[in-house]
């Protein structure tokens, strides 16, 4: 258990430049704290002692502004940033090395309306190793986000989020793509450093490319049709022996 503690102490202060000592972390950090309470209600959870875990989130919860239901699993060198807000449900897994910053929720969805078959199924997200989430970000339901993904600020996933990609929006819609999940880089807030692309203006942009090039072929068709010889069709009988003028085409 305190191999554990150092291991997160360590990590915070490797993914935070605010820390300047493991001391700082261990009394001033309330996302360390959080963790300490977690770990030992989860352990509680474990054993059936349910009430006691429920008792201990619940207090972690109004010391720190972070609630984790003790009931979540959660892997090794989390690390929650600023904190406040944090919401993560019964049935959430979190890999090794995620970060999360303030105001994350990995919610739930109702499964059904049977309230006993709700809580023997997974309502909650999956978050895989180095995934990094961003401030008041939502992961909704009983989703997989992938390995070294990053969810952007404020994005709302209900989807499954492949690995190595960066999600941005309401839907969270994939702007970004990294080769691996190997890369050491460490990504601050869930966002790379530049310009991300807006896909909403990115599919915004293909339309009107796509209604310029109609438009300039419509503008083709009728100057092939200005230029294009008139025509005249030889006189010709109707039906009742009337002749019908030649007219142009």
């Amino acid at each position: 258990m305190f191999r554990i503690f150092r291991d997160e102490i360590d990590a915070m202060m490797q993914r935070d430049p605010a820390a300047r000592s493991r001391l700082e972390v261990l009394f001033c950090y309330s996302g360390f704290h959080a963790l300490v309470f977690y770990r030992f209600a989860h352990k509680c959870w474990r054993h059936n002692f349910r009430f006691l875990a429920r008792f201990i989130s619940q207090f972690a919860r109004f010391v720190t502004g972070i609630e984790i239901h003790p009931g979540a699993k959660i892997g090794k060198r989390l690390f929650i940033d600023h904190g406040m807000g944090v919401v993560i449900g019964e049935t959430a897994e979190i890999g090794d090395d995620v970060t999360l910053y303030h105001d994350v929720t990995l919610g739930g969805v109702a499964p059904s309306i049977d309230s006993d078959s709700q809580r023997e199924q997974k309502r909650h997200p999956t978050l895989e190793d180095g995934v990094i989430v961003g401030s008041g970000a939502q992961i909704v339901g009983p989703i997989t986000v992938g390995a070294g993904a990053r969810v952007g600020a404020n994005a709302v996933a209900t989807k499954d989020v492949p690995s190595c990609v960066t999600v941005v929006g309401i839907p969270a819609q994939v702007v970004e793509r990294k080769s691996t999940t190997g890369s050491d880089e460490f990504c601050p807030y869930g966002m790379p450093l530049g310009d991300l692309p807006d896909p909403v203006a990115r599919s915004l942009e293909g339309l009107i490319d796509h209604m310029t090039l109609l438009q300039a072929r419509i503008e083709q068709l009728e100057q092939q049709l200005a230029e294009r010889p008139k025509e005249t069709v030889d006189p010709e009988f109707t039906d009742d022996g009337d002749i019908q003028a030649g007219r142009d085409v």
